[in-house]
């Protein structure tokens, strides 16, 4: 995994979704073991829901692609 290639598909099908609702997201870190790290902002740094749009949003949009990849997680 790339991280050019994270950020394609960031760009290209995750950060529009989250803008819309006032949020975002930005590529911290590709770990060794394929483990994505992220930090939400905008509305999604404090939304209560932020875990759910971090595991089946971001993540999941992110395994369609890169079946390797372990987890995403935030910071």
């Amino acid at each position: 995994m790339k991280r050019e290639d994270v950020e394609k598909i960031l760009n290209d099908k995750i950060r529009p979704r989250l803008a819309a609702d006032g949020g975002g997201v930005e590529l911290v870190e590709i770990k060794n073991d394929n483990t994505v790290v992220v930090k939400l902002t905008g509305a999604c740094g404090c939304c209560p829901f932020s875990l759910m749009t971090l595991k089946a949003g971001v993540e999941q949009t992110l395994r369609d692609s890169f079946p390797e990849l372990k987890e995403v997680i935030s910071v």
